[in-house]
């Protein structure tokens, strides 16, 4: 019997009556036990309190998204598009230097996977003019130096000199002449219209008194008409410069009878007035040495020729185009030491802000050790990465304080008003007054409850409301003054 009510306590059965056991007290059990129940299911539900408050977290994390899209869109603004893969070089005649040296360039942009496109001109002056045209279609191209005057060059900049394009003066005379006005008079072959040659013949000529429409004769030939027509006495003298003044073309009118070779006595003159020339000393013999050709020092001036390139060329093209100046126009010649071109030497042409850094610090790190393509790549990428490493991540940091201080600005905006409650206490107040600072406590316990304090926050709200509890007690403590009797 033992064993078996202990099993019973120990086991209870649903509705089981043990022996003996008084059904109505069973019965009566039951009834409170469903009352409690029913008490239980009419309990409200609890609302439940979250961890983290959303909206102040929207609310924190918003500047500094705000700030990071700011960024991100002035960095977009400024990032380069893909550089394209083809661009256009206009050089010169076919045959000439020009065309020869842009042939050298295509050849190596073509290791980057660069197509050179070559468009032929009639020189330097028709390359300018392409150039300047914003509806032309050459990207760079070869300019000598000294046609600016009269062209609008805005819209192009120099990515640097690259060589030097002496002038050649051979004339037929009896005596050595001193000076160019001394051609007055005489027949002059200058080269053709649009050319380089022409160009700077007729400025030094004009600076010497002769110009076209008068007693001069200023014919368009050049090369091995004008050549020609010198060793058979048809014109008195040639301004030759790029392919038609070739060391060979000089030798062979040397030796001719008669036939010499301008020197210029008064080149630091022409320096001061013609702002684009430099002076080129030639060492006696450098055209034959067994001859001795020319007998003495000769004394030239020469433009440099200049790669222009338009405004909007992409940086990592220029990059590419001043490497393939490095590797074709870096040699030592007659006319330049080795490692003197190219150079960013300005004239008439603003050198290009890209070209400037290349000098000064040659490729970027990631277009010495990475394919051009990847390069260029990486280098778009890093300009949207460095708003996101300053602004972005810097700024995430900074969220978790922003978010506690919105949370805890609400808590603590009430110690204020505890503080000018607990200020009453400091002297007997009435018992109306004291009534209505006690409405007042109350209000602000009330807010402090119901308002939206995430769970995580619980323990500054918990002890807030002790300081509310505390200055409560200091209220009911304060007594209303007695009156004399």
């Amino acid at each position: 019997m033992a064993r078996m009510e202990l099993e019973l306590l120990v086991t209870p059965k649903q509705n089981a009556v043990l022996p003996g056991e008084d059904t109505s007290v069973t019965q009566d059990s039951k009834h409170q036990d469903s009352n409690h129940q029913k008490r239980t299911e009419k309990l409200p539900l609890l609302p439940r309190i979250t961890r983290i408050s959303w909206h102040d977290l929207v609310a924190s994390l918003a500047p500094v998204v705000l700030a990071s899209i700011i960024a991100i869109a002035i960095a977009f603004h400024f990032v380069q598009p893909a550089p394209p893969s083809t661009i256009t070089i206009t050089s010169g005649p076919d045959g000439s230097i020009f065309r020869s040296i842009a042939e050298k360039y295509r050849k190596i942009l073509a290791r980057n996977g660069i197509k050179l496109e070559i468009l032929p001109s009639a020189g330097s002056l028709d390359n300018l003019k392409r150039l300047a045209d914003p509806k032309g279609h050459a990207d760079v191209g070869f300019v000598q130096g000294g046609i600016a005057t009269g062209n609008d060059i805005s819209q192009v900049m120099s990515l640097g000199s690259v060589f030097y394009e002496p002038l050649t003066i051979v004339y037929r005379n009896a005596r050595p002449i001193q000076r160019l006005s001394e051609l007055k008079g005489k027949r002059v072959a200058i080269g053709p219209d649009g050319s380089g040659t022409r160009f700077l013949a007729l400025a030094l000529l004009k600076a010497n008194g002769i110009e076209p429409g008068g007693p001069t004769g200023l014919v368009d030939l050049s090369g091995e008409q004008a050549v020609d027509a010198l060793l058979k006495h048809r014109i008195d003298a040639i301004f030759l410069m790029a392919d038609s003044a070739a060391p060979g073309t000089i030798r062979k009118m040397l030796h001719s009878k008669g036939i010499r070779l301008f020197t210029f006595p008064q080149a630091d003159g022409y320096l001061r007035r013609f702002r684009y020339l430099s002076k080129l000393e030639l060492p006696s013999g450098s055209f034959d040495l067994g001859e001795n050709l020319p007998p003495q020092p000769l004394i030239m001036l020469a433009p440099t020729v200049e790669l222009i390139a338009r405004t909007d060329l992409h940086p990592a093209l220029s990059d590419l185009l001043l490497e393939a100046a490095q590797e074709v126009h870096g040699r030592a010649t007659l006319m330049q030491n080795h490692g003197e071109f190219p150079a960013p030497l300005e004239h008439e042409y603003q050198i290009s802000p890209d070209a400037t850094r290349y000098y000064k610090s040659g490729k970027s790190f990631a277009y010495h050790y990475l394919p051009f393509w990847l390069a260029s790549l990486t280098d778009r990428i890093l300009v949207m990465i460095v708003p996101i490493v300053i602004v972005l991540i810097p700024g995430l940091r900074f969220v978790p304080s922003l978010y506690a201080w919105r949370i805890k600005r609400r808590i603590y905006r009430h110690y204020g008003e505890l503080m000018a409650l607990e200020r009453a206490t400091l002297e007997p107040i009435s018992t109306r007054n004291r009534a209505e600072l006690l409405a007042r406590l109350n209000e602000i316990e009330k807010s402090v409850i119901t308002g939206k304090i995430p769970g995580s926050f619980a323990d500054e709200t918990y002890v807030l409301r002790q300081h509310i509890n505390f200055v409560r007690t200091r209220l009911l403590s304060t007594a209303e003054p007695e009156k004399p009797g």
